[in-house]
């Protein structure tokens, strides 16, 4: 681990006017970042402690009904609190098959949307990757592609997003709060993790400076309560990152779907909202043969590297599984294995 300077501001604005140096990292709960550290993947010349910022560690119910998840609420807080279990259910199964219990009382709100890949190659340095240090190739093209990226990959990157919390956010159209220089903003959580393209370093929407501050779950979100599921295929029946992962919510009419939302992980280096499976659903009725369209539709540009060519079948039957769980409606309590597809409801 490189030396490196280390400041803990009193304020939001200090925090801000700490980060204009070039090569500072923002440290909350730090189950990610110190780990990078600790293995010479990122090495900040500056930490800005952001994690005794009281008026970044509260849920706040708006006049308008949104909620707004302020940057440092810790994980656990977030999953057993009533109103998220009660109005985004997805949300707080998500959250619970994330990580163990030691690791939510330290992960934050803002941290889980800010974690990095999982890729072997991007944490090894000895390895070729071109998030890591752009230009160099990227050794997983022809090395181990069971865990790659089967949508939105390019040859730059194959690597995937690891986050559980975040793939529910983007199925329910989430908002990040954004605090810079330049002032505030928000963005869609479904825009903020950006695809590889010619630039996989750039990973986020985030400006040079900037740091999250909130996010927000708007209250027509609440709609699909009753029928909302968060389900995930592990190689470990425990707290392991995702091979696939489905988020699947019904707002029903009568016999009828009124509008569906579906978003996947595991699957591209963001979480993938399925906006045209969504739409083959609205108006059709609730069944396998109406779930299955869906599901091809969802993977109709998906492509594979060879050694996960299974994903894309493993998707498509998941988001089926996915969907038939929500039609039947969400549980009444959170299973004992969230997420788990073991778990008969």
């Amino acid at each position: 681990m490189n030396s490196f300077e280390y400041i803990r501001p009193a304020t939001i604005a200090e925090a801000l006017a700490a980060s204009a140096q070039p090569g500072s990292a923002f440290l909350a709960g730090g189950t990610n970042l110190l780990d990078l550290m600790k293995g010479g993947v990122s090495n900040p010349s500056r930490l800005i402690d952001i994690s005794r910022l009281q008026e970044l560690g509260e849920i706040e119910i708006m006049a308008d009904g949104t909620v707004r998840i302020a940057a440092l609420v810790r994980n656990s807080d977030l999953a057993y609190r009533p109103e998220i279990q009660s109005r985004f259910p997805m949300v707080a199964e998500a959250l619970l098959s994330g990580a163990s219990a030691q690791l939510r009382n330290a992960a934050t709100a803002a941290g889980n949307v800010m974690q990095r890949t999982r890729c072997a190659y991007f944490y090894d340095p000895a390895s070729a990757c071109n998030k890591r240090q752009p230009g160099t190739g990227c050794d997983a093209r022809g090395g181990d592609t069971r865990a790659a990226a089967i949508l939105g990959w390019s040859e730059h990157c194959i690597a995937v997003h690891p986050s559980d919390f975040c793939v529910p956010l983007a199925a329910l159209d989430a908002k990040v709060e954004i605090a810079g220089p330049q002032g505030s903003r928000e963005v869609r959580l479904e825009d903020f993790h950006l695809l590889p393209g010619d630039t996989p370093e750039r990973e986020t929407a985030l400006a040079p400076g900037e740091m999250i501050i909130a996010l927000k779950l708007p209250p027509q979100a609440g709609a699909f309560a009753s029928h909302a599921r968060y389900l995930k295929i592990r190689d470990r029946t425990s707290y392991a990152f995702a091979v696939v992962s489905v988020a699947a919510a019904l707002r029903l009419d009568g016999g009828a779907i009124a509008e569906a939302r579906i978003a996947l992980g595991g699957v591209a280096l963001k979480p993938w909202r399925a906006r045209g499976a969504e739409q083959v659903l609205a108006g059709q009725a609730l069944g396998h043969e109406a779930f299955a369209r869906a599901a091809d539709m969802a993977l109709s540009s998906a492509r594979s590297l060879g050694g996960n060519v299974f994903k894309i079948e493993l998707a498509r039957r998941l988001i089926v599984r996915t969907l038939s769980q929500a039609a039947l409606g969400t549980p009444r309590s959170l299973p004992s294995l969230p997420a788990s597809v073991l778990n008969a409801a």
